[in-house]
């Protein structure tokens, strides 16, 4: 591919422009796409989630994803692993949806046990951050694992949207 059609940003940074689907898939140049979510946005916690959540309900985990990334990024460093667990499960209902059981199944997990490994003090307490803001981190976990286990049984793509996980206690 010639170097100079390939799209980049003001660092000469490779980046791909072409439009992409509700679950992060590139369609071709000129077709009509889902708007993707800006890089680098610094939300609160609670505007996090908040976004997160509305892009799941939508059926959009690719989209969840990079809101979580930016959390990640641009978050207190003792909540990283918090925000890389959640960013790994919507990815992991990315490749689900998408019908990579293997990935799909394997990014589930491994965001559950981020998540777990992330929440759990040294004896086992509780660090605070995922109560404060209100995430469900237990009912994350199981269904993060459930969802895995089901991707692995059933082989098929399934409905993100219909499939998408509440993040929140109920009543937070």
């Amino acid at each position: 591919m010639n170097r100079t059609t390939r799209d980049r940003d003001e660092e000469g940074r490779a980046r791909n422009a072409r439009p992409r689907d509700g679950l992060g898939r590139p369609l071709p140049h000129g077709a009509e796409g889902v708007a993707r979510q800006p890089e680098g946005v610094v939300r609160t916690p609670d505007e996090t989630l908040r976004e997160a959540q509305r892009l799941l309900d939508a059926g959009m985990p690719f989209h969840a994803h990079e809101v979580f990334e930016d959390a990640w990024k641009s978050g207190p460093e003792a909540e990283r692993d918090l925000w890389q667990g959640l960013a790994q499960l919507a990815v992991g209902l990315t490749h689900a949806a998408r019908g990579n059981r293997e990935g799909g199944a394997r990014l589930l997990r491994r965001g559950a046990d981020r998540l777990t490994s992330a929440c759990e003090g040294p004896g086992g307490e509780v660090p605070g951050h995922e109560s404060a803001y209100g995430i469900d981190v237990g009912g994350l976990v199981a269904w993060a694992r459930e969802l895995a286990d089901r991707v692995e049984a059933i082989g098929t793509e399934v409905d993100a949207a219909a499939e998408a996980p509440r993040l929140r206690r109920t009543g937070a």
